[in-house]
């Protein structure tokens, strides 16, 4: 029998980082999907990044993780959302090409040395028990009957365990057009205790880009001067762009639609899972705001060397024939041609309170979940959990600490403690609101964040930690120059005066003039040859360093207020909770608390602050009882 030391099941984007980080670490890796062609594969937008999305994936990348690079790679546009608000919500988003971003991630798998891989559905894991009497996962068993070892199970099923595609009346087993369902996991896991749920998700209708009049439709451009998401230089912004484009429904359209909704699986209730909040199917749409008479759908490329076209706003699981009429109906879409339809997907997931904080399962040792199975719904954050478990999968091998992420070091921290804490009952998604440290957890400064901790524990490589010394050295030799340089009137008047703003009256520092809102560092090179100087040693990491220094000036008070919020934060984390502790005896706290604290069991105060049903009542009587 093979074996290796951790198997990861799925080939989906927690799966290929949960492989990856795994491997880089240096376990041997054994990727199982059902179709080595599909690995990678972008089931539904073909984007990536958005707002809080595009924090995450710069958190990956900084950790050590591929998908920036491999979003980098297969970039056919680049913008930056929320410009127009505080660097806190500044969000890089990119347009990807389809085939190029699943070749691409195919491509650094294989390239990496301890990932193997075999094309197989895993039908069941082989169970055994540790030495605490708690199950304890061995390894896998396939469809074609192979058993293979490992002392863990990483599983990022996504929307396969028992999935049912809707179209209108038309039901058919799969997690994914063209693709079958895969059975026989969560009756397993059920038997061990595990509590598994139902979860929806949807997809719009895909058209021949050739039969669209784009003359009707607002065009949406990239960033004049994109960037990128990796912090290494092995990936470059793109040097030309495609569009992406807007149009808008109409109240015709809603009423053409509505024409299906007798046969719609979601209002039929054929579909009992929960859908996505944020993310409604064009028909709840219509039918939750029913006031507004039209709504905004995005037209997206697939790529540079294709002409189908995704119909992002539109997802639908109505009859084809509604979605094709409706489509019709849409400006620039009267000659439409569809090339597959919209449907929805309905599949089995597990709560994620079953899980800690490592993402390894409370029930069953070295059996880990990442992605959809645990409730939630992206790209980003399917990639961010499979990374914390594949890492966590090979520390805890290898007798080493945990990795775990605060609230306020990281967004995948707040994701992680939002699903084990408070659990979700419609699939998750990361939003700046959900952060409340959002001011510290910027996207510019994720390297500064998480690289030192990544490379510590020998993921981040050597080259990355070097690049971030460097720009912390640039950064320090900008902020010493301007804390030194004085600028008199003579020398800003004539260009600080034209970007709106008092004229001086008398020299001051450089780092004063910066706190105007009108000015920018760009503004204040251009007045002191010193200052520019010192911006220029930064050579290719340039940009980025003169962001960060910018960002750090204006809102140091900000910062510095929020740096004090999360350190009153830490000392509620810093006070454990042992696993054993019997809240029902605690007869002072409310029966809801006890509830919600049994069935959780958070490892510390903090994570008991944050349970629903908890109060601060509840808190200071388990102060109380672990002060005695």
């Amino acid at each position: 029998m093979e074996t290796y030391d951790i198997i990861v099941v799925g080939g989906g984007h927690a799966g290929c980082e949960a492989a990856a980080a795994a491997a880089n670490m240096g376990s041997r890796v054994l990727l199982v999907t059902m179709n080595m062609g599909l690995i990678g594969q972008m089931s539904c937008n073909p984007a990536m990044g958005g707002v809080a999305k595009g924090q995450i994936v710069r958190e990956v990348d900084a950790l050590g993780g591929y998908s920036g690079i491999v979003s980098d790679r297969s970039m056919v546009q680049f913008r930056m959302l929320n410009r127009s608000k505080g660097p806190a919500m500044w969000s890089p988003r990119s347009q990807n090409d389809r085939a190029r971003f699943a070749e691409e991630w195919r491509t650094m798998l294989e390239r990496t040395p301890n990932v193997h891989f075999w094309q197989d559905m895993v039908t069941s894991l082989v169970i055994g028990q540790g030495p605490s009497g708690k199950p304890r996962i061995e390894g896998v068993r396939t469809g074609m009957g192979k058993t293979i070892a490992a002392r863990a199970v990483v599983l990022t099923n996504g929307t396969f365990m028992n999935g049912v595609m809707h179209i209108g009346e038309k039901q058919i087993g799969g997690g994914r057009a063209g693709e079958k369902a895969s059975t026989g996991i969560t009756e397993q896991l059920r038997e061990l205790g595990f509590e598994a749920g139902r979860m929806k998700t949807g997809t719009p209708p895909r058209v021949d880009g050739r039969s669209i009049d784009y003359s009707q439709l607002e065009e949406q451009p990239g960033d004049e001067r994109p960037g990128k998401f990796s912090y290494l230089p092995t990936t470059q912004a793109p040097q030309r762009q495609l569009s992406c484009w807007i149009t808008y429904t109409s109240p015709q359209v809603h009423d053409t639609l509505r024409t299906g909704f007798e046969r719609s699986p979601m209002f039929s209730g054929r579909i009992q899972g929960r859908g996505p909040r944020y993310c409604p199917s064009i028909e709840d749409k219509i039918d939750r705001f029913a006031d507004k008479d039209r709504h905004q759908i995005f037209v997206e490329p697939e790529g540079w060397n294709t002409v189908e076209t995704y119909i992002n706003g539109f997802s639908t699981s109505l009859p084809e024939e509604v979605q094709l009429a409706a489509l019709r109906q849409l400006p620039g879409f009267g000659q439409a041609r569809m090339f597959r339809p919209g449907y929805a997907v309905e599949y089995d997931y597990f709560p994620p309170t079953q899980l800690g904080h490592t993402l390894e399962t409370k029930l069953a040792d070295g059996l880990y979940f990442a992605g959809q199975i645990n409730g939630t719904t992206g790209y980003e954050e399917a990639a961010s959990q499979g990374l914390m478990a594949g890492i966590n999968a090979h520390l805890r091998l290898h007798e080493k600490p945990d990795f775990v992420l605060r609230r306020d070091e990281a967004y995948i921290g707040v994701l992680i403690d939002d699903l084990i804490t408070k659990g979700t009952e419609e699939p998750y998604r990361m939003f700046t609101s959900r952060a409340e440290f959002r001011i510290l957890l910027r996207q510019d400064n994720a390297d500064a964040r998480l690289t030192p901790r990544s490379h510590e524990m020998g993921l981040a490589s050597a080259d990355r930690m070097e690049r971030l010394e460097r720009k912390q050295r640039y950064a320090q030799v900008i902020t010493a120059a301007l804390e030194h340089e004085s600028i008199a009137p003579e020398q800003a008047d004539p260009v600080i005066v034209p970007r709106g703003t008092e004229p001086l009256k008398q020299k001051v520092k450089a780092a004063s003039l910066l706190l105007r809102p009108q000015l920018t560092l760009a503004d204040i090179r251009t007045i002191s040859p010193a200052i520019e100087a010192a911006c220029s040693e930064a050579g290719d990491l340039r940009n980025e360093t003169e962001e960060q220094v910018e960002i750090q000036a204006k809102y140091e008070g900000y910062i510095e207020k929020e740096r004090a919020m999360a350190n009153k934060l830490t000392h509620l984390e810093a006070v454990p909770l042992t696993a054993d502790l019997d809240y029902e005896k605690l007869v002072s706290l409310s029966k809801e608390a006890r509830e919600k604290l049994t069935k959780t069991r958070p490892t510390n105060l903090g994570q008991a602050s944050r349970i629903s049903g908890v109060s601060p009542a509840d808190l200071s009587v388990l102060m109380v009882y672990l002060g005695r």
